[in-house]
């Protein structure tokens, strides 16, 4: 995986969260209820974090690890995008409940990414 793709990932993920944040607090605001609006926000927060981690992963190493890459960037469309889904067919009184066993998979993929970040970071620090 590049540097390159690594940033212009985060850096679209980012992107993508600063609008749907807005769009969330501004035009959803009106037709969401108190707690679909927090869930649509889970979203959009775990969306901007691991944006801001993909920043650091292309910054960071030199040759980005490509299972870090996917498990972060699939992570995030299964995680954040599902939420998303969910909570707008919920709010149109038409939930795709398919989506509901995604989350979880998401989230499972977001940890991985994680955990493999830790141990490309420990393999770094030791050598």
């Amino acid at each position: 995986m590049t540097q390159q793709i690594v940033l212009i990932t985060g850096t679209l993920f980012g992107m993508l969260a600063v609008i749907f944040g807005a769009f969330g607090a501004h035009a959803l605001k009106k037709i969401l209820t108190e707690e679909q609006l927090k869930s649509f926000e889970t979203g959009v927060k775990y969306q901007m974090y691991h944006a801001l981690v993909l920043l650091f992963v292309g910054s960071y190493f030199e040759t980005p690890s490509s299972a870090i890459y996917y498990a972060f960037v699939v992570g995030i469309i299964l995680f954040s995008f599902s939420i998303y889904g969910l909570v707008l067919s919920g709010a149109k009184g038409k939930k795709m409940k398919f989506l509901g066993p995604i989350t979880p998979l998401g989230g499972l993929l977001l940890i991985v990414g994680w955990a493999l970040l830790l141990y490309k970071l420990s393999q770094t620090i030791h050598n």
